[in-house]
């Protein structure tokens, strides 16, 4: 049906005497398509996003744009309460490492997103940074090797670490129980 003619091109020269009957024709196409387009956008964009300068804009491509930096004024604040929300995110040892670890690299591919990329080996440096102390000594053996850890890698190692100190903790707990007794 051609509505979408006026959002996939440009508007044609206005017409004048000379207009050949093509030109004609694809002008008025053009400004059907436009003029449809504008009635549907108006009508069905919410009321926050309506004001009295979208009334005045007569193409739809410009109304469009108008509604685009709408948005961008929103996703700056989202950008901030993710990066935010990255940057605080600590371990604080209950639930699942794995877990844990998939949620700030989700919350970074949520930044992605918005045109904010985080390096894998930055983002792998904040986890390690974000854990407990309890880390420490395995974090200090990751800081001396050479290889980088992929995110699978890291997930791997940081789970067996720490099933290892949930392992070692619960026979603290054992031998102080059994040497309390004694």
């Amino acid at each position: 049906m051609g509505i979408d003619l006026a959002l996939r091109e440009e508007q044609l020269a206005p017409l004048i005497a000379a207009s050949t009957p093509d030109a004609k024709r694809d002008f008025k196409r053009w400004d059907h398509s436009n003029r449809i387009i504008l009635m549907i956008m108006k009508h069905n964009i919410i009321e926050a996003f309506r004001g009295t300068e979208s009334e005045e804009i007569t193409q739809a491509k410009c109304f469009l744009h108008e509604i685009e930096k709408c948005f961008a004024k929103k996703d700056k604040v989202k950008m901030t309460l993710l990066l935010t929300c990255l940057m605080s995110m600590k371990y604080k040892g209950q639930g699942n490492m794995m877990e844990y670890i998939m949620e700030m690299f989700h919350v970074a591919s949520r930044l992605k997103a918005l045109k904010i990329e985080i390096s894998k080996k930055l983002l792998i440096l904040m986890v390690s940074v974000s854990l407990l102390t309890q880390f420490n000594q395995f974090k200090n053996s990751y800081n001396c090797k050479r290889e980088k850890w992929t995110l699978n890698e890291l997930i791997s190692h940081y789970v067996q670490e720490e099933e290892r100190l949930k392992h070692d903790k619960s026979k603290n707990v054992h031998l102080a129980y059994t040497h309390s007794v004694a």
